[in-house]
């Protein structure tokens, strides 16, 4: 899905509760489901009518959300949180060419958690070993964070998507 077809979708309480089709957006807009929050630049054209594509909708009836309200702590959401950014050198990279660094080394006593990992270039995380990047005259870019769900979900929405998830929502 480009950022071209995903339609934002909030609950009846303007909470954010994921992306769907354009398509299928249009459907629940059609089905009486859905209010338009704001709409996209983007045009579709019947033998009779013109539309506009909605960019964010809103659902007229409240679902219980019965996911987990916190971001998991893995490898692929390390790299999200930090833009897929070595927080060494402060070069991006892909996926293949990045590793997780823990900040304190394990062999120090350091935990696998979200303060005390971030994401590294391979050349940087070789660089800094077994030692803290003090230790190894080495500075972090940006200190590691525990993302919300919503912090989560805009940085993964402006790399996925180039949506900004907070100016979409200013209306």
């Amino acid at each position: 899905m480009s950022s071209m077809e995903a339609v934002i979708v909030l609950n009846a309480g303007y909470e954010f509760i994921g992306l769907i089709s354009w398509q299928r957006a249009m459907v629940l807009l059609f089905n009486g489901k859905v209010e338009v929050v704001k709409h996209s630049d983007r045009i579709v054209r019947t033998v009779k009518e013109t539309f506009r594509v909605p960019a964010i909708v809103r659902l007229y009836k409240f679902i219980r959300q019965i996911y987990k309200r916190e971001v998991p702590f893995s490898r692929k959401n390390i790299l999200v949180r930090d833009s897929y950014t070595c927080q060494y050198c402060g070069r991006e990279f892909p996926p293949c060419d990045l590793t997780i660094d823990h900040i304190v080394p394990k062999v120090q006593g350091g935990d696998n958690n979200w303060s005390n990992v971030v994401t590294s270039c391979k050349a940087c995380n070789i660089r800094k070993g077994g030692m803290t990047p003090r230790q190894a005259g080495m500075r972090l870019i940006r200190q590691p964070f525990k993302p919300t769900i919503m912090e989560f979900i805009n940085l993964y929405l402006k790399k996925r998507f180039g949506v900004d998830l907070t100016e979409l929502l200013q209306f």
